[in-house]
């Protein structure tokens, strides 16, 4: 479905609470279905990715009942899980599919895993080989490299095991994997990726040793119910916050969002570019949060690469829209990771933002952007990418012309009440 978009240069003025963070309402449900006991997930998002992951475990046989932003998990623990008789659907969800190899192959039967056809495109390879590495009986496309997977559960057996690159997914597999191994688990991380699954695991009741870039986690452990209150999503946040700085007479103030030190890559980013932002810190456990107050700002191109990528991989085709319109060059770099995402993120933002005359280019690692330019309306694709979609859709704000954006519905993987946002922000 295309979506038509005409703004005539707005201001964003008033104060929103953006969906719960994607990230945390998917683990929550996955600890919460390991753990033993009734675990409650408050703000957990609804959106379609989280949805395929109550699915799965309910094909598992863990009962879990939604109702509004309220989940209820009941379970009776993972030794308990039932062999599915159906295909475990997991979407467009790559968290879902990738952690749940972690989980799945320390179980006691067989189950099967597979995706919508992004899932089928994208590279299970690096989960895949330390899993093994821990006995993990694992098959599928190209000696398991992509969906569909089967998985024949296992004993595992814990390994000393160096990520080759940071990733959040890969760590979480392992950790997930590691709860169900016979031994220590030991992860040592070339640069600290997203530690929701460390944090979580700490809720749950596990015992974990952080230090100096290395995890330990000891197999044999067993999870006890808890209440989970998913903050505000930082990533969807990120787009607000980018609509705001680069429109006219703006002011915005996001309630309760996430500040996990991980994931606040896009402030740091930002601010460095010149942004206008106040972020007052709520008084809370667990995951930190925070509301931002953020406001229209002249801004300044940057070079942004190195251990800043993993904190902001997932709002970078919106920082390359914000460069559109920084004083200066903005270059991208180390950001190979955009290639294996739901499309290659870096052609893709390329082409998308060329079509409306920004001048940008694609590197192997990432892009340079210049500015400021002027954007002018176009049909622009979303190759079913949600943060792709959510970028046109900021870009429409300051086109001249009309935006049309096809497939606009896949923005509801994550926010599925962006453009409601917007409306109320434009007022």
């Amino acid at each position: 479905m295309a979506l038509s978009l005409s703004y005539n240069n707005p201001s964003l003025t008033g104060s929103i609470q953006v969906p719960g963070d994607k990230s945390i309402s998917h683990r929550a449900i996955m600890f919460g279905s390991i753990a033993t006991g009734i675990t409650t997930v408050e703000g957990f998002l609804m959106g379609d990715d989280c949805l395929s992951t109550i699915s799965c475990f309910r094909k598992l046989g863990v009962e879990i009942e939604v109702t509004h932003d309220l989940v209820t998990i009941k379970s009776q623990g993972d030794d308990l899980w039932k062999e599915p008789s159906q295909v475990l659907d997991t979407g467009n969800s790559g968290t879902t599919t990738r952690l749940m190899l972690g989980l799945l192959a320390g179980t006691s039967f067989h189950s099967i895993m597979a995706g919508d056809q992004s899932i089928a495109k994208r590279p299970m390879k690096r989960i895949i080989s330390p899993l093994r590495e821990m006995g993990a009986d694992i098959k599928g496309r190209q000696d398991g490299h992509y969906t569909p997977l089967a998985i024949q559960g296992t004993q595992l057996k814990a390994i000393d095991y160096t990520l080759p690159v940071a990733s959040a997914q890969v760590k979480s597999a392992v950790l997930l994997a590691a709860l169900k191994a016979d031994g220590k688990t030991i992860i040592h991380e070339p640069i600290v990726s997203r530690d929701h699954t460390e944090i979580m695991l700490e809720h749950f009741g596990a015992t974990i040793t952080r230090q100096d870039h290395v995890i330990k986690l000891e197999g044999g452990q067993k999870l006890t119910a808890a209440h989970v209150q998913v903050t505000g999503d930082i990533s969807s946040a990120a787009f607000i916050i980018g609509a705001v700085l680069i429109t006219q007479d703006s002011k915005v103030v996001l309630k309760n969002v996430g500040i996990n030190p991980t994931r606040t890559g896009i402030l740091d980013v930002v601010e460095q570019m010149g942004a206008r932002i106040e972020v007052n810190e709520n008084d809370t456990q667990g995951e930190r949060s925070a509301d931002i107050t953020v406001y229209s700002s002249a801004l300044r191109g940057i070079e942004i690469g190195g251990e800043m990528i993993p904190r902001l991989i997932d709002e970078l085709p919106l920082i390359a829209l914000i460069a559109t319109q920084a004083e200066g060059t903005t270059v991208i770099k180390d950001a190979e990771e955009l290639r294996v995402k739901e499309t290659d993120r870096i052609a893709a933002v390329v082409k998308e933002l060329s079509k409306m005359g920004a001048a940008i280019e694609a590197t192997e690692d990432g892009m340079i952007i210049h500015g400021p330019t002027e954007l002018i309306g176009a049909k622009m694709t979303s190759y079913g990418d949600h943060r792709l979609g959510m970028m046109a859709g900021i870009a429409a704000l300051i086109a001249t012309g009309e935006v049309v954006i096809d497939d606009a519905e896949c923005i509801s993987i994550s926010y599925p009440s962006f453009f409601e946002h917007l409306n109320i922000l434009t007022k």
